[in-house]
């Protein structure tokens, strides 16, 4: 997957697709199995926004029974079950504890009954209940005081950039063509009203074009509205930010995740490990609109998360210094009336107008169902009448014989296979012995460095360490005490002279400290 050059490209197209976040990548991924010639245009990095600073998981979304939408969480679930199935080694089953204590709301008799009907949706017994002193034996830092027991259910995380490329990896393989950097300047319609195509621009070269189609997909996230106004609709479009603290499993050492109410105002929050690090959030707040460039926690978040931090795992005396880093993302959600965060719907919303079709909200979980309702929409505008088949499996599995004697684990090459595909394949191939070492503290090999910078659109060093790579996220620092062994992996593949190798890191630590660093407390 090497970046195209706009001009470069072919002017006509059967469909083309505004954004690179999970939405984009899905509705592109499906696209392009059912032989439609698309483009897909993002004007940051892919998964730049929410689609790699989400909360990692593919779930039913448990909470959202209570609410009564049981039509969501059902089909949540339905898609969990097959991404888990379709996705080894990128989708994985996680175990999850739900703590119950004297005096909660809701208690064990309403989230019993609970966990039957999410068991029930999955056609599979995965819950059962621990009395405390058998709970206590799992996860020993819980606060025992007050504490009934706890349920244990199964959902699934993800490392979710590393998704949203490998859908547009298998989109690109399939003959459709992917650039990020490249901004949608303005939607062209001819004379009767109906779409024609884009104007485009490369944000970093000025290289622009025209390109034509019949139909564009808006899946631009927080952009939506921007270009396709909610006006004359009863509908308001409003942006929703959840942020995350990072620890060190050592400073929070739990084996499954787990998922308590806060003490201040009775929301679900939760702890996971993942990638080597544990996640502590999320928090459910307004998000100015002025702000969705630069989404990151604030002081009033930092003091919640870590209150809850406290109240669940009270031995460990965990103090905001603690923390390795911070990350926050934003959820587009359209609303008619303004409800409290956490009540609004997580239904996807869509709309179309002569070839426009504008989608946005929904779930990580969902985003192949939500590509298919989009290209039915998006059908009559073909000149052919491309079959949806929903019971295909989400990806190939035709690399799945890579030879295990390269001295990796069998577990690290699922890993790598789960987030390449038939890359890994490649990866594997060409790496030096030295190389296949672990990055302390980190799944990741050394060997990934290189080739994600030569192969999947790197243009900068923050889009190698927070998107390609997490290390920017699950290292203290973002990962500085490595930069030497990472510059000579990566300068030689990027072609940077010392000078831009210079300025990339700088960026990049920038980026670190205005964005994934605790408020008012320097990089560790």
């Amino acid at each position: 997957m090497l970046q195209p050059k706009l001009s470069d490209l072919p002017k006509k197209w059967d469909m083309i697709i505004i954004g690179g976040g999970i939405l984009g990548a899905g509705i592109f991924h499906e696209a392009t199995k059912l032989g439609i010639k698309t483009l897909l245009l993002e004007q940051n990095d892919f998964a730049w926004g929410t689609s790699s600073r989400s909360s990692k998981l593919v779930h039913g979304g448990f909470r959202y029974l209570g609410q009564g939408r049981l039509g969501l969480t059902r089909t949540s679930v339905v898609h969990r079950q097959r991404l888990i199935k379709d996705a080894p080694g990128l989708v994985e089953p996680l175990g999850f504890f739900l703590p119950v204590y004297k005096n909660q709301h809701p208690g064990k008799w309403m989230l019993g009954l609970g966990m039957m009907a999410y068991d029930l949706m999955a056609l599979k017994k995965q819950h059962r209940f621990y009395g405390p002193q058998e709970l206590l034996k799992s996860e020993p830092y819980l606060c025992p005081e007050g504490l009934l027991g706890g349920f244990h259910f199964y959902d699934a995380q993800v490392d979710d950039s590393r998704l949203v490329l490998r859908l547009i990896q298998e989109g690109v393989a399939n003959g459709g063509t992917a650039a990020n950097y490249s901004k949608v300047k303005n939607i062209n319609r001819d004379r009767q009203g109906d779409v024609a195509g884009v104007d485009a621009e490369d944000v970093e070269t000025g290289d622009a074009m025209i390109f034509f189609a019949p139909v564009v997909i808006n899946a631009t996230g927080p952009w939506t509205d921007q270009l396709h106004p909610l006006d004359g609709t009863d509908f308001h479009v409003r942006f929703l930010r959840g942020s995350h603290l990072v620890f060190s499993s050592e400073t929070l050492p739990v084996s499954h995740a787990v998922s308590c109410l806060h003490p201040e105002d009775g929301r679900f929050v939760f702890t996971i490990p993942w990638e080597g690090v544990v996640l502590f959030g999320t928090t459910d707040l307004e998000h100015e609109k002025a702000m969705i460039d630069s989404p990151k926690i604030t002081e009033k978040e930092m003091s919640y998360l870590i209150e809850g931090v406290q109240a669940f795992f009270p031995s460990l005396s965990i103090t905001r210094r603690d923390c390795i880093s911070t990350f926050a993302g934003v959820r587009t959600v359209f609303s008619k009336s303004k409800k409290d965060p956490s009540a609004e719907s997580r239904e996807h919303f869509l709309r179309t107008d002569k070839g426009l079709i504008s989608v946005a909200g929904g779930k990580l979980t969902t985003f192949r169902k939500i590509a298919w309702d989009v290209l039915k929409l998006a059908q009559p505008h073909f000149s052919f009448y491309p079959r949806i088949d929903t019971r295909t499996t989400l990806f190939s599995n035709s690399f799945n014989a890579i030879s295990l004697n390269s001295g990796l684990s069998e577990n690290t090459v699922n890993r790598l296979k789960g987030r390449y595909g038939k890359g890994a394949e490649r990866l594997i191939h060409d790496t030096l012995p030295k190389d296949l070492d672990h990055i302390p503290g980190t799944p990741t090999i050394w060997a990934e460095l290189p080739y994600v910078a030569k192969y999947e659109q790197a243009r900068h060093l923050a889009d190698i360490l927070l998107r390609r790579l997490r290390m920017g996220v699950i290292l203290p620092g973002g990962g500085k005490n490595h930069m030497q062994r990472i510059r000579g992996l990566c300068q030689p593949v990027l072609g940077w002279d010392d000078a831009r190798w210079e300025q990339e890191k700088n960026n990049y630590m920038n980026i670190i400290q205005r964005n994934y660093a605790s408020p008012g407390k320097g990089l560790l």
